[in-house]
């Protein structure tokens, strides 16, 4: 069933509900990746919950030269592929219903964990997504949302911010979806022309060559991932780096063990891609 397009947040609250609320929130064009989101929202509430998909292009989170202009709008192809996943509602706000006063002067600080990796690449980008993911937690009011792991930064930073602004909602992290040849995906992937994509294959090599590595520690992590990404022809890598999944702090201590994320982000030809994935360190695969 072809779900409601909502425009304002009015009627969205008008709307009978008898479950949970599971919100899961994009920038629209959507893909497969999108998809395993809203059906693992669907999974989550039941037949009896109701499941919200946002389209909205946050202008907050474009920081100079970024492709604000040229990303992809395509809303009725993403009413078809949310409905046929489970969705009952698109909520495609305007830019007036979600900054009604025009652009906020108050907003969202992603602090300490925001000014590293994306952050220091994309200065700002965080507030921005901050910012408009607690205007969409406060127009759509889920109890529960969905976030992929792949914008591993960002679950992070959304995580920090529920916990610490006392949101009343529970984040879900649902696995990065990624194509038959390892490549994630992205809204991006469609500016890749044929050798930016061979180049591109090169993160996922890198963090596989990585993970391979986990039980020696994270000098051999970082070393196995280079390594790869330096043999990567037409990439231009921005940072290969370990993490804590919490702090998002880089790991360097020989000793460390458990949970950690190996992230990367790179331009194959014009396109900046980013990638990670969760590692256990220090205790064998």
């Amino acid at each position: 069933m072809r779900p409601e397009v909502v425009r304002t947040a009015a009627r969205l609250r008008s709307l009978p509900r008898d479950g949970e609320r599971a919100v899961v929130m994009t920038m629209g064009a959507l893909h497969e990746g999108h998809a395993a989101l809203v059906r693992a929202a669907r999974e989550r509430v039941g037949p009896a919950g109701q499941v919200v998909v946002t389209v909205f292009v946050n202008p907050l989170q474009f920081g100079a030269g970024e492709d604000l202009d040229r990303y992809p709008r395509t809303l009725d192809a993403d009413v078809e592929v949310a409905g046929k996943e489970g969705a009952d509602v698109v909520f495609a706000p305007s830019v007036e219903e979600v900054y009604p006063g025009g652009e906020p002067q108050v907003r969202v600080s992603a602090g300490p964990m925001g000014t590293v990796l994306e952050g220091a690449f994309r200065p700002g980008h965080f507030d921005g997504m901050l910012t408009v993911v607690a205007k969409l937690l406060h127009l759509t009011a889920p109890d529960v949302a969905f976030f992929g792991q792949k914008d591993a930064q960002q679950l992070a930073l959304v995580r920090r911010m529920v916990r610490d602004l006392n949101f009343p909602t529970e984040i879900v992290a649902v696995p990065t979806v990624r194509e038959d040849d390892g490549l994630a995906l992205s809204s991006r992937n469609r500016y890749l022309d044929r050798a930016g994509r061979a180049s591109a294959l090169a993160l996922s090599r890198a963090l596989r060559a990585g993970e391979q590595a986990a039980d020696r520690g994270p000098a051999a992590v970082l070393r196995a991932a280079r390594e790869v990404l330096a043999g990567g022809e037409g990439l231009d890598v921005d940072y290969v780096a370990l993490v804590d999944p919490d702090s998002f702090a880089e790991i360097t201590e020989g000793t460390w063990h458990g949970d950690a994320v190996l992230a990367v982000a790179a331009r194959a030809g014009t396109t900046r891609l980013i990638d990670n994935l969760p590692l256990r360190l220090g205790e064998g695969r």
